[in-house]
């Protein structure tokens, strides 16, 4: 008697397509049950002190009238004149541009422009600005403004221009910046940017007033970033096992940043207060701890190279087992360090670049002072950048080998997932015409 698993068997031809073809669970559901077992507690307690030491908004406070502390509105320029400076004495008038703008020389022709404010209790009112002709920005007709409001200076001088209106420019780089990541990301694309929505919504709504309340800044970064990191990698890559890995990796790598910041910037005695931005936040808020906000800002400034690092590892070592189920533990880590190693190159060059880039007048600065690279580095300007690029580079380059190790780990263990569903040979046919399945 012949057996009745022939060609036509649809038993025999659905057992057969399932191993050649149908998806593999990449990892066993007891390696699920242990990532879980870490990632459970670590968000739940990311939730907890979240709302723990939600502010709720920042707390009100006098305006100083000093640089972004200064009450503002909308304005537009609605006529440009062409004067003499030295007949309107440009010296006594409001001048625009920035205010530590060197005042001219009183010679030539000045623009007086005259401002209408469009915004607030005194919308309509308008008011004149001499601009001299080597004032850094020079203003046309029409064009938005913002305005400085001073409610405790003399009538014609409580108005002044402090910037231009940059909304519409900046509006639309940000359509276009959405219109082609959606384009070449399709729905990762829309999922990576309400991913940066979350971020920035965590950003302003937590982190940023829960310091200004008074809390510790390292531990508001270290849980927010946590939040930012949840949210946006299983938002973008789904609720997976890989995904797991690239979080756990990603956690490791802020601990290690966290404790080399801590250690180094006490060490180097880093205060934080070293511009005019913080000292006026230190001014305003003196109980907020300025040298745990600058630990607070490497941590977070490192997150989002740290995700794309971990996830691109993770990623790397789940393909390469795709593609050679047969490989180890061993031969999955080899094969990935040295992916991680070109990702290691561009990322740390890329980290320094983007530092030095945000440095550039500074570091200007003290090359027109022709002070000496240890007189540089050793100001605590340059110092600050050079621990926060060096501690997070750090944390980048260690976070390669973790990831790396932990996927490889991960994905190699299920012997009966993944490597075995995709070693089992296609049914072959016998000699009588017969398909028989090969025995594992």
């Amino acid at each position: 008697m012949t057996s009745p698993q022939n060609d036509s068997d649809p038993q025999g031809h659905q057992h057969g397509h399932s191993h050649g073809h149908g998806p593999a669970a990449p990892v066993s559901k007891h390696l699920r049950k242990v990532i879980a077992a870490v990632l459970i507690p670590f968000a739940t307690a990311v939730v907890v002190g979240l709302v723990a030491l939600w502010p709720g908004s920042a707390p009100p406070h006098e305006r100083t009238g000093v640089g972004f502390d200064r009450q503002t509105q909308q304005a537009k320029v609605v006529r440009i004149d062409k004067v003499d400076c030295k007949e309107v004495n440009a010296a006594q008038m409001p001048t625009s541009g920035d205010p530590t703008t060197p005042p001219g020389n009183g010679a030539g022709l000045c623009e007086k422009a005259t401002v209408e404010v469009t915004t607030g209790h005194d919308k309509g009112r308008t008011f004149l600005e001499i601009v001299q002709p080597d004032a850094p920005r020079q203003l046309r007709e029409g064009q938005g403004v913002v305005v400085a409001y001073a409610p405790d200076a003399p009538h014609d001088l409580q108005y002044s221009v402090t910037d231009v209106n940059r909304k519409f420019p900046m509006t639309l780089l940000a359509g276009i910046f959405a219109l082609v990541v959606v384009a070449v990301g399709r729905m990762r694309g829309v999922m990576a940017l309400v991913a940066l929505a979350v971020s920035f919504a965590v950003l302003t709504l937590f982190i940023l007033p829960a310091v200004l309340q008074g809390s510790n800044p390292l531990l508001v970064a270290v849980i927010g970033a946590s939040a930012i990191m949840l949210i946006a990698l299983y938002m973008c890559h789904g609720l997976t096992a890989r995904t797991s890995v690239a979080v756990i990796g990603t956690l490791i790598s802020l601990l290690l940043i966290g404790l080399l910041g801590s250690l180094f910037i006490g060490w180097a005695g880093l205060t934080g207060n070293t511009d005019d931005s913080t000292g006026l936040i230190h001014g305003l808020y003196p109980h907020i701890d300025m040298s745990g906000l600058l630990l607070a800002g490497v941590i977070i400034g490192s997150l989002g190279v740290l995700d794309d690092v971990t996830v691109t590892q993770t990623s790397a070592v789940w393909e390469l087992h795709q593609a050679n189920p047969t490989m180890g533990a061993r031969g999955l880590y080899r094969a990935g360090i040295r992916i991680g190693r070109d990702h290691i190159a561009s990322v740390v060059n890329t980290l320094v670049l983007a530092y030095a880039g945000a440095a550039l007048p500074l570091l200007l600065l003290f090359s027109i002072a022709r002070s000496s690279v240890g007189t540089v580095a050793n100001s605590e300007l340059v110092a600050e950048e050079i621990v926060r690029t060096l501690v997070g580079s750090i944390g980048l380059v260690a976070s390669v080998p973790v990831t790396t190790l932990l996927a490889a780990l991960v994905v190699s263990a299920d012997r009966t997932g993944l490597g075995a569903e995709a070693v089992a040979p296609a049914p072959v046919r016998t000699g009588k015409g017969r398909r028989r399945r090969a025995r594992a």
